[in-house]
């Protein structure tokens, strides 16, 4: 039987999977020299997709490029890849392009960045909550730009898996930031805490559609810095991303969560989340 591969998309053209190709004088491929985004789908609907654009657009400012899309020109292409209404992600990667050599610096004269795009199905995470450990943030000082340079995030989160762990949480000058590849809430004392935008972090799109739903739904919050300590000793953590959405951990370095298993604040959090993505679906 003949594999099936999904539609890509991939400077401009709509090609099967199997058949994108990028040059090996490519930037991202040869520096990391590029920016990316994830958005989630359900029902059909990007969720929040203004949100996500504007965090590429910043991203892409943060590297010196400018979008070579505009909004209506992305929209049309992930609705051209969406498939159904399953819960699914856009994946898009913009570089910066293929280089006539291989030259850290910037090309002199036009350059066409590359531009490719996919979708994926979202693989349901664990409702049981799942053990994650903390490792110092060895990663660069600009981590609010969402590079496609992840070597570091690469590292600290196959560590946590080797130790049996799904997220590795990151600490810097004392203070938990957030996830190998996630943002970071925690409940201490009540008090449903993340740590505030700043370079350290990735400005999550997720992240902040959890901070709405708390002010929203007088859930006490806090943003504010999280000390490794408080972190030790919280009742609840959680971590957020747009694939994993609000992702309860249970164990952290080997040390029972609470009651080892998802709380009450985060059960109070994923029924908001989960009643906005079914309006979402409704709206559709």
């Amino acid at each position: 039987m003949t594999q099936q591969f999904p539609m890509v998309y991939l400077n401009g053209e709509y090609l099967p999977l199997d058949q994108a190709k990028v040059s090996v004088l490519d930037r991202g491929f040869l520096f990391g020299d590029g920016v990316y985004e994830v958005v989630p789908v359900y029902g059909g609907e990007p969720l929040r997709l203004a949100s996500h654009l504007e965090r590429l657009n910043d991203s892409l400012r943060g590297i010196r490029m400018a979008s070579p899309l505009s909004a209506s020109q992305w929209e049309a292409i992930f609705r051209r890849l969406i498939q159904g209404e399953q819960d699914q992600s856009i994946y898009l990667q913009i570089t910066r392009g293929a280089a006539p050599k291989r030259d850290h610096a910037f090309p002199q004269g036009e350059l066409a960045p590359t531009v490719f795009v996919m979708c994926t199905p979202i693989t349901p995470a664990p409702a049981t909550g799942v053990r994650a450990i903390t490792l110092q943030d060895i990663r660069w000082q600009w981590c609010h730009i969402k590079a496609i340079t992840l070597l570091a995030n690469i590292l600290l989160r196959q560590q946590a898996v080797d130790e049996g762990c799904a997220e590795a949480i990151l600490i810097r000058d004392g203070y938990a930031i957030e996830g190998a590849a996630s943002n970071l809430f925690a409940v201490v004392d009540g008090i449903l805490l993340t740590p505030p935008k700043s370079q350290q972090i990735l400005p999550g799109i997720t992240r902040d559609l959890v901070v709405e739903l708390a002010q929203s739904n007088a859930i006490p919050l806090e943003i504010r810095n999280i000390g490794e300590e408080e972190l030790h000793r919280a009742e609840e953590i959680w971590v957020t991303s747009s694939t994993r959405e609000v992702l309860p951990i249970v164990e952290l370095d080997g040390k029972q969560i609470g009651m080892g298993e998802p709380g009450p604040a985060w059960q109070r959090m994923n029924e908001l989340y989960q009643t906005l993505k079914t309006r979402l679906r409704k709206s559709v």
